[in-house]
């Protein structure tokens, strides 16, 4: 006869001290923000759409990712670095350009440049800001030209009226103001 279920002595897994497993964690993935860079981030993972998504994620909030994979007893060989804050200027520089309601990036524009956007924003800011000094510069000309009008016409108002009307006297011996000069008075 056999012995009861509950009679029987429960399996156990002989517990191991020491991993049998030359690598255990494959990837190893270190952050650093500007805000803190005394106090990095680093954790470790066996799966690399893990590590690839957490690298992603500090990426997002502002931190210089490292992504690192294991040769063999802990000797790490740098996969990928991600520089999490040119990637928020990035993004930061595209979201601003289409506020200013400037064309977005062509797409020749530096295309294997990190900092296209940035470039690209500046560039139109550069333009914008020129356009806009070019602006003022004529309406500057143009007030100067319609005030030279304005001062020229008062001018010859002025003048003509001198002109048309009589000389008048002046002098208690009745002599009349001249007209012009002459080349021998000059």
């Amino acid at each position: 006869m056999s012995t009861p279920k509950n009679g029987r002595a429960p399996h156990k897994r002989r517990a191991r001290p020491i991993s049998t497993m030359a690598t255990p964690d494959r990837y190893r993935i270190e952050a650093s923000w500007d805000a803190r860079p005394d106090r990095p981030a680093v954790t470790t993972t066996p799966d690399r759409k893990k590590a690839r998504a957490r690298a992603r994620k500090w990426a997002d909030s502002g931190a210089y990712v490292i992504v690192q994979e294991n040769t063999g007893w802990h000797v790490w060989r740098t996969v990928d670095e991600i520089n999490g804050p040119a990637l928020l200027a990035e993004r930061h520089a595209a979201e601003e350009t289409a506020a200013a309601g400037y064309p977005p990036v062509p797409p020749g524009h530096r295309p294997d440049a990190d900092d296209r956007a940035r470039t690209w924003l500046a560039r139109m800011e550069a333009r914008a800001e020129a356009e806009q000094h070019h602006a003022a510069q004529a309406a500057r000309d143009r007030a100067d030209a319609e005030e030279r009008r304005r001062r020229l016409a008062d001018e010859a108002t002025r003048t003509a009226r001198t002109l048309m009307t009589p000389p008048a006297i002046v002098r208690p011996d009745h002599r009349q103001r001249a007209r012009h000069i002459t080349g021998a008075q000059r």
